[in-house]
């Protein structure tokens, strides 16, 4: 039977994150199921929440907000850590370190679960998706992380669940507008393959951090989610890295989960605005600097900046309860 740890980042989102449980408690899985709730020093009672209605969650309580990447990687360190046996604890410090430590994970002696799966707050996971997903990942070695089709509120695709990387070509493109212009152009619509149809499996670049299946080894290989990341990207550069390693990425429509997209983010507009475009620049100098002419660096970092002034300005005008992200 394999194992399954779900980790769940929320902040300030309780109602949400009571949703999602529910729907994953709802029905029983075929796998070993462990979920690990990180909490980024909500102020809305979430942690409470999770520890009155599911206790049999594990808890991670962060007393900062450090970013998506760092309450994520509080549980993937974690998981690592435990399945190595690498927490020393000193005897000086057992007694009271043990009973924290056992409170918030568990049995630290407990193996590496086989799959690891990051998942939004926001998301609802109907009967099955979850053995959906690791039963293609069973059945398909060569795959190191696959995604389900995420369906938006109002019945469309969430365009971001199966993507190209962000080249400069490709993010040329998608600047310009030609992407949206023409949708079903396999040259200018590359960066959300809308070309494609989305009720067809295929090999991708990238998945979206609301919802990927993952090898625990090919966590173990790869590395934890860069930290420079602090919302939007690192999800993109952990596939970038999946498959510099030589793994696939898959995109396996015939699982559904529901995704309330930016039910969070757009609490804090003009914040995830920015790091919105943050992780554009981070993303191109990490991969794409080094090997692209100067003049055109500069032209990309210029591009990413207007486009950003253009997007809080169009936010400033629109009343607050429409603001958001993209």
């Amino acid at each position: 039977m394999p194992s399954l740890a779900i980790v769940i980042l929320n902040y300030n989102r309780a109602d949400l994150l009571a949703d999602c449980l529910d729907s994953i408690y709802a029905a029983p899985t075929r796998s070993t199921l462990a979920v690990w709730v990180v909490d980024n020093a909500s102020h809305d009672g979430s942690a409470a929440m999770v520890r009155a209605r599911f206790p049999q969650a594990r808890l991670i309580e962060s007393p900062t907000n450090g970013g998506y990447s760092y309450g994520n990687n509080l549980a993937l360190r974690e998981l690592l850590q435990i399945a190595d046996c690498r927490l020393q604890i000193s005897k000086e410090k057992a007694s009271s370190a043990i009973g924290n430590l056992q409170s918030a994970i568990g049995n630290r002696q407990a193996p590496l679960p086989d799959y690891i799966m990051l998942l939004n707050n926001d998301t609802i996971v109907p009967a099955g998706a979850l053995d959906g997903l690791v039963d293609y990942l069973e059945g398909h070695p060569e795959v190191g992380t696959v995604g389900p089709k995420l369906i938006l509120p109002d019945g469309s695709l969430d365009l971001a669940c199966r993507r190209s990387f962000p080249t400069p070509e490709v993010s040329f493109y998608r600047m310009l507008g030609l992407s949206r212009l023409f949708p079903k152009s396999p040259r200018f619509a590359r960066y959300n393959l809308t070309y494609l149809d989305p009720d067809v499996e295929t090999e991708v670049d990238a998945l979206v951090g609301a919802c990927m299946l993952l090898r625990s080894s090919v966590v173990r290989e790869v590395g934890l989610l860069d930290e420079q990341f602090f919302m939007y990207g690192e999800d993109l550069d952990w596939a970038y890295r999946i498959k510099q390693y030589g793994w696939r990425v898959a995109y396996y429509p015939r699982v559904v989960i529901y995704h309330y997209k930016r039910a969070a983010s757009t609490r804090r507009a003009i914040p995830s605005l920015r790091a919105f475009y943050d992780a554009m620049r981070i993303f191109h100098r990490k991969h794409y600097a080094a090997t692209t002419p100067t003049i055109l660096n500069t032209l990309i970092e210029i591009g990413i900046t207007l486009k950003e002034f253009l997007a809080l300005g169009r936010n400033y005008l629109r009343p607050p309860a429409s603001r958001r992200v993209g």
